[in-house]
């Protein structure tokens, strides 16, 4: 047995920038961090060499790959015409809440097949071969910042490129000032889930709106902004620079908020945050806010039985945690 490893992702600004409708007009830029939550993928060989088994929210069983009703599996094992193997996944947060689950399963699957198959994968060509598997393959009409956040891991500056090439950046930052960022962070449930795609569709439509377009060049220029705050270890302008960029996607397109996300914004607002957004496209998930550490008791009590999920930054991407005996032969 293999067992990869991948982080979830939360995005602070520029997101939407890494949508084609975006960055093949101009370079579009996120600012992101992978965090302490996890996809773990399995595999191992099947007992019947002539079947493939696969275990997510249901279970398959299928003599071909063709025949596979998953459209990430079905792709990835088409790719390496690989058969004969039971392949599980457990996550730790559901779908559709805005960490980016579906990349992180892709980087995931692909780390563990290429793990099976012998070979080592950089964190950059896990990314690439993600985007190629959701965007190319299954034709999901998503952008590429959640594929590399998940492969590469870290606090990055990830640029998008015309030539559709992309650039990860790490974020250096003392490491003082990276835990009080950290420290400063409070994530909330604010329930439900969402299609990213149907929304990250609407959104790709939007920018082609010339007043949408600046909209978008403008939440770039924010994600410059904060790259440059954060690596002069400034964490002043944090909270504003969220809250900016999260009023203009809000005005995106329809659907990116609600009118329980707006109230549970507002209200963090009274509490005591400096700013947040909704994490990922949009509809429902978790909220991110910006808390200084000694105002959170505060924010708690006053905000009153939020779902509060504590989490910690990733540093290390994508990653084989487990090798079984049969594979060290």
């Amino acid at each position: 047995m293999i067992i990869s490893r991948t982080p979830f992702r939360i995005s602070f600004a520029g997101g939407g920038s890494d949508l084609p409708a975006f960055y093949r007009r101009t370079t579009g830029a996120v600012l992101s961090t992978s965090i302490d939550k996890y996809m773990y993928i399995a595999i191992h060989p099947f007992f019947n060499k002539n079947k493939i088994q696969l275990k997510y929210s249901k279970t398959e069983m299928v003599d071909h790959i063709d025949d596979i009703c998953h459209p990430i599996f079905r792709e990835v094992l088409k790719m390496y015409q690989l058969s004969g193997v039971d392949l599980n996944s457990i996550a730790d947060i559901p779908s559709g809440t805005g960490l980016g689950s579906s990349s992180a399963f892709t980087v995931g699957l692909l780390n563990v097949v290429r793990a099976y198959l012998g070979k080592a994968t950089s964190g950059e060509k896990l990314g690439q071969l993600a985007c190629d598997v959701e965007i190319n393959k299954v034709g999901s009409p998503i952008g590429k910042q959640d594929q590399y956040a998940a492969a590469c891991g870290g606090l990055n500056f990830i640029s998008f490129y015309g030539d559709e090439t992309v650039n990860v950046e790490k974020i250096i930052m003392s490491p003082n000032k990276k835990k009080k960022l950290e420290d400063n962070l409070l994530m909330v449930f604010v329930g439900g889930e969402h299609s990213a795609s149907t929304l990250l569709e609407n959104q790709s439509v939007a920018i082609g709106d010339a007043k949408k377009f600046e909209t978008q060049k403008s939440m770039v220029r924010l994600a410059y902004q904060l790259r440059d705050s954060l690596e002069n270890n400034l964490l002043d302008d944090f909270g504003r620079i969220l809250h900016e960029g999260w009023l203009m996607k809000k005005s995106l397109t329809s659907g990116i908020s609600t009118g329980a996300v707006d109230y549970v914004y507002e209200k963090g607002l009274r509490a005591g945050a400096l700013g947040g957004k909704l994490l990922g496209a949009g509809g429902a998930g978790f909220i991110l806010f910006y808390c200084p550490k000694e105002k959170q008791d505060d924010f708690r009590a006053q905000m009153g039985g939020i779902n509060e999920m504590k989490f910690h930054f990733d540093d290390f991407g994508s990653k084989i945690i487990y090798v079984g005996d049969r594979f060290n032969d």
